[in-house]
């Protein structure tokens, strides 16, 4: 079967095509940025919860931050000492100790603006 094309229509996909890539393009790049996004504040978490670990058994700041930055090496640039909070500032029995990591996060694409602070925080009882 032959399909005719009526001269009015010649170019219709090509328009149409033209008006649905931008919104293709946006829903795309957002997902590329939600994943890193998410990504990134799994390993904020995970590395509160190990700074928070090693903080309840050494008792000890500079570890409990050395463990937290070992515990996340994907993200790029690293996490520094002055970005992790570990309230109290010593450990007692039966008492618990917060990490609280707060990053900010540089965007990809700059659509949704330039950077997102990103938390991540772990608790633990002191003592082990």
């Amino acid at each position: 079967m032959r399909f005719l094309h009526r001269r009015g229509e010649r170019g219709a996909a090509a328009v149409e095509f033209a008006l649905v890539l931008p919104i293709l393009l946006l829903l795309v790049l957002g997902l590329i940025e939600f994943s890193r996004l998410y990504n990134i504040q799994i390993s904020l978490s995970n590395a509160a919860r190990e700074g928070a670990r090693n903080m309840a058994i050494h008792d000890s700041q500079s570890t409990a931050k050395a463990a937290a930055i070992a515990a996340a090496p994907s993200i790029s640039p690293s996490m520094s000492g002055g970005q992790i909070s570990i309230t109290p500032a010593a450990c007692a029995a039966n008492q618990a100790v917060t990490v609280t990591i707060t990053y900010n996060v540089s965007l990809l694409t700059g659509y949704f603006g330039t950077t997102l602070p990103l938390t991540g925080k772990g608790v633990m009882l002191c003592g082990g």
